[in-house]
C-alpha cells in the first residue's frame, strides 16, 4: 500500500503525527472498539501522549494527587503536530478552550460526571480543536484531534502533505491532558461515520503500538 487508500483486507497506513518520545494509549491493539464505544467512528482510534526522556507527561506535585493542573506544565502542551498523511483539509476548527489537565483522583471523577454533558454537545465539544485529512474526494478520513486553541495553521480546502505541521498539541475537548488523538473513519457524517483500522509506517514496516508503548521517532 502507497497511497494510504483502504485495501479490503488492511488498516490504513499513516505516518505518527508526533516527533520525539510519546506514549501510545487506548490502543486498538488492546481492545476494539479502543476508546470504550463505537460513537463517533472512534473504534479504532489511539491517542499518543508526549513524554520526556524519563517516560514522565510533566513534573509531579501536590496538584497532581488532589487538584487540576496547568496543561502548560505538561511535555506535550505546544508540540508540533504533523499531517500523518497526504490529502485535503476538510475540517479545520478552532476556538475551544484548552482545559486544566487532571491526574488526580478527585479531578477524574469530577471530569468523568460531565462525560454526558460533553457528548451532548457533539463534535466540538469531545474532538476539542481539530483538523480532519481527506485521503481522497470519498475518504478515507483522518481525524486529529485535541489541538492547542489558536494554533492551526491549516484551513479547510488546504492540501497538505505527510508530516506538514498542521498546529500544536492541546487539551482541548474531551482531554484530560495535553495528547493528540487520532482516528480513521469512511465518512465525516459523525452520527453513522464508522471506524476504521489505522496502522503506522516505521523504518521496518508498519505497526500498531500496544498499550502504554513508547514510541521515539
Amino acid at each position: 500500500m502507497t497511497d494510504g487508500r483502504i485495501p479490503s483486507h488492511g488498516p490504513v497506513v499513516l505516518q505518527y503525527p508526533l516527533r520525539g518520545s510519546f506514549r501510545a494509549r487506548n490502543s486498538p491493539a488492546r481492545r476494539v472498539p479502543s476508546h470504550g464505544t463505537h460513537l463517533m467512528g472512534t473504534t479504532y482510534a489511539i491517542d499518543l501522549v508526549p513524554v520526556d526522556a524519563h517516560g514522565r507527561v510533566a513534573a509531579r506535585g501536590w496538584r497532581t494527587l488532589l487538584a487540576t493542573e496547568p496543561p502548560e506544565a505538561f511535555v506535550g502542551f505546544g508540540a508540533p503536530v504533523l499531517a500523518p498523511c497526504a490529502g485535503t483539509v476538510v475540517i479545520a476548527h478552532d476556538g475551544e478552550e484548552d482545559h486544566a489537565a487532571r491526574r488526580s483522583q478527585p479531578a477524574l471523577l469530577a471530569y468523568a460526571a460531565g462525560q454526558a454533558g460533553r457528548i451532548r454537545g457533539g463534535p466540538a465539544a469531545i474532538a476539542g480543536n481539530h483538523v480532519v485529512v481527506a485521503l481522497g474526494q470519498d475518504g478515507p478520513f483522518v481525524l486529529v484531534a485535541h489541538l492547542r486553541r489558536g494554533s492551526l495553521r491549516v484551513r479547510a480546502g488546504d492540501r497538505v502533505y505527510a508530516g506538514q505541521v498542521l498546529a500544536g498539541c492541546g487539551n482541548s475537548g474531551n482531554s484530560t491532558q495535553p495528547h493528540v488523538h487520532l482516528q480513521v473513519t469512511d465518512s465525516i457524517e459523525w452520527g453513522a461515520a464508522r471506524g476504521l483500522p489505522l496502522a503506522f509506517r516505521t523504518a521496518g514496516g508498519t505497526e500498531l503500538p500496544g498499550e502504554a508503548q513508547i514510541i521515539k521517532v
